[in-house]
């Protein structure tokens, strides 16, 4: 497992969390989102730079992604072998 990122925002009515990646991401990559309230692994279904959908993006990029939980600042996202 890489930390790959770490969310800087949540928006909870979307359920999208802003993550700003220290290494690529793209779409069908299996990531975890863990912090003090817990962690949930998800497969990557969508994600955004400056609000255009993209397959993938860098690392330095901040990214908009749609998640299945409740994420909170300072949450760090890895990828997941498998």
């Amino acid at each position: 497992m890489q930390e790959i990122g770490k969310v800087t925002h949540y928006y909870g009515k979307v359920g999208v969390a802003i993550v700003a990646l220290s290494a690529p991401l793209k779409v069908g990559d299996k990531i975890k989102i863990a912090g003090t309230h817990g962690e949930a692994e998800q497969v990557v279904d969508s994600l955004q730079v400056e609000h255009q959908p993209v397959q993938e993006a860098k690392a330095g990029e901040v990214v908009g992604l749609k998640v299945n939980r409740e994420a909170r600042e300072g949450d760090t996202v890895s990828t997941v072998e498998g």
